[in-house]
């Protein structure tokens, strides 16, 4: 086979940039847990003075930059010899709370090794693995890494895209988020309808007691949560139902909307928040479909399977997300109401 020596060039370089960035997936998370990224924000600095200041090592600490800065993660000044970080760079590196949290994406990443063996047992096999089977790192890295999407676009974006929603929650309204994790969604919600009750449902126990806690610890007295699975729930009359990038991952995503259906009001609303993907796999072969894919792959079709489900997968796009909502589940209305570069926001009404 005649092997043409541009495209293996540029395949090449392709590969090492995802080599270099692979090898550097560890040292994000070094640099988010030892409070380096969070030290470097407050001001340039040597690599003697980032050690000290973190009482880390010097010596790993200047290597752990060089990789840092190799890659575009911090800034180097070779005149001064201080290293730093950029505006953007502190945005996306070292605040757990603001509008995008990368180092929590990272954890999500960390899951994924931790359950490699798993992983080739499921290719040779078919089955699935459960959520509450992965490592615990995954239920912080989801937490974090989608809490800071709703931070930037869940009160100010999406819910105000919803037909005639923000009205009803700043009268009194009654919400579910179903299958919430940690509970920031229905948390986040919570606090800022104060005079609306909210209650967040998840099969996954450990992650019920979770959101209990930060909702109290947060004074979220509006918002309950209970161990329930998406067609176990016995709580009706809502005025929303929410699910936050969670349907896709559904044993039964058919029953569970025709669950939310009998649980809504007339004039409800469910409010389906998923990976943004287009219908056709090769509308999806760009860099946010490469991160959805990959994630799909290690951990949302192995939790379908699990429970020999059709897993629709990360990318199951909306006509596909149509059928499970509208042909299957019995609401007769559906549209998409907004959209980010990582997310669609679907509107179902009765």
């Amino acid at each position: 086979m005649a092997v043409d020596e541009e495209k293996l060039n540029e395949f090449l370089g392709r590969a090492v940039g995802d080599l270099g960035a692979a090898m550097s997936a560890t040292l994000i998370l070094v640099g988010d847990r030892l409070g380096l990224y969070r030290e470097l924000a407050k001001g340039a600095m040597t690599a003697a003075q980032l050690a000290q200041r973190t009482g880390t090592n010097e010596r790993y600490v200047r290597e752990w930059l060089g990789n840092q800065g190799a890659g575009g993660y911090v800034q180097f000044d070779a005149a001064s010899d201080e290293w730093s970080l950029s505006a953007e760079q502190a945005l996306c590196l070292t605040d757990p709370s603001g509008p995008v949290d990368m180092p929590g994406a990272y954890n999500i990443v960390e899951a994924t090794f931790h359950a490699l063996e798993q992983t080739l047992d499921n290719f040779k096999t078919g089955r699935g693995m459960e959520w509450g089977e992965h490592h615990p790192c995954l239920f912080e890295g989801t937490e974090r890494f989608f809490r800071a999407g709703y931070n930037t676009s869940l009160i100010g974006s999406w819910l105000p895209a919803l037909d005639g929603v923000v009205e009803k929650l700043q009268g009194g309204a009654k919400v579910a988020d179903v299958g919430c994790g940690h509970g920031a969604s229905t948390i986040l919600m919570a606090l800022t309808y104060p005079d609306s009750e909210f209650v967040g449902y998840d099969y996954h126990g450990e992650s019920i007691s979770v959101a209990t806690e930060k909702a109290a610890a947060a004074g979220a007295a509006n918002a309950r949560f209970e161990v329930a699975d998406a067609v176990g729930y016995q709580d009706k009359n809502f005025d929303l139902i929410a699910f936050f990038d969670c349907m896709h991952d559904m044993a039964d995503p058919v029953s569970v909307s025709r669950h939310a259906r009998q649980a809504i009001n007339d004039d409800g609303t469910a409010m389906i928040v998923e990976p943004f993907a287009n219908d056709r796999v090769q509308d999806n072969l760009n860099p946010v479909g490469r991160v959805m894919y990959g994630a799909s792959t290690q951990i949302c079709v192995p939790v379908s399977l699990a429970r020999e489900g059709p897993a629709l997968g990360a990318q199951a796009g909306e006509a596909r997300l149509r059928e499970v909502v509208v042909d299957g589940g019995g609401f007769t209305r559906f549209r998409r109401a907004t959209e980010t570069p990582f997310n669609l926001v679907l509107e179902a009404r009765p």
